[in-house]
């Protein structure tokens, strides 16, 4: 089971390398989380791209979580719609407007986006479009994945612009190329993905950060109870009507 401690010693090392260099940028985002959060509004957050999509499932209807995440679970980049059609359409120009206009993000919203690489059409359209409504937008990417993508790689956006160039505040989540970080001898392709570990350590950080600032400032945010724990729907059942019909997939 040596792989299996190698894994462990890897994603370790990509936990404490976030930890010793993104610490600010994780409290800068928070700091807009609450802010948000103050004035009792919901903020939102996409995964444009497959397994970039845990990241918004991460955070939204979550116990432990903030209540005001807002998960865009758009059908076109989720694997349950077919991993092949996902790629497809996180390639596919114009689609990120789309899904802004289907989730009405607006002018004086909060948008995290999270995306591994930080380079495919649908993530940096999502990215420009919402700034250019006036949007505050926060990017979780990774920096040297992007840098090493060819401008003419063809998950690119026309513009060959990077996530983390275009968003307010940026969380640099040190994914290496490919993703992957093992290797077996013998075999050409590596193992073992990261992106999923360190995109959800990043955001429960954000969130926890957040609702601690807000308890600083003497607001008690609501906090999704789990369910399967006693007492839990009851709980829920307290807040529930302060988001239902404001989020579409509660």
């Amino acid at each position: 089971m040596q792989l299996m401690l190698d894994y462990y010693q890897e994603i370790q090392s990509y936990l404490e390398e976030i930890i010793n260099t993104e610490t600010e940028h994780i409290h800068q985002a928070a700091a807009a989380v609450a802010e948000q959060i103050a004035r009792d509004q919901p903020f939102f957050v996409y995964g444009p791209g497959g397994h970039s999509n845990l990241a918004a499932q991460e955070v939204f209807f979550r116990a432990g979580g903030l209540m005001h995440a807002n998960a865009i679970l758009d059908e076109g980049t989720l694997l349950s719609g077919g991993a092949l059609r996902s790629m497809a359409m996180e390639r596919t120009p114009g689609y990120g407007k789309i899904v802004m206009d289907h989730y009405q993000v607006g002018e004086g919203d909060l948008l995290v986006l999270v995306n591994a690489y930080g380079i495919n059409t649908a993530t940096i359209e999502s990215a420009l479009e919402a700034k250019e409504r006036g949007t505050k937008v926060i990017g979780i990417s990774s920096i040297e994945h992007a840098e090493s993508t060819p401008a003419d790689h063809p998950a690119r956006h026309p513009s060959k612009k990077n996530l983390h160039d275009i968003v307010d505040i940026h969380v640099d989540s040190k994914v290496k190329v490919g993703d992957a970080v093992l290797s077996i001898d013998g075999i050409e392709q590596k193992v073992g993905a990261i992106s999923t570990f360190v995109n959800a350590f990043i955001m429960n950080s954000l969130t926890m950060e957040a609702t601690r600032l807000l308890q600083a400032q003497g607001i008690e945010p609501p906090i999704w109870k789990s369910g399967n724990a006693s007492g839990g729907d009851e709980w829920n059942q307290q807040f529930l009507g302060r988001f239902q019909g404001e989020m579409k997939h509660l």
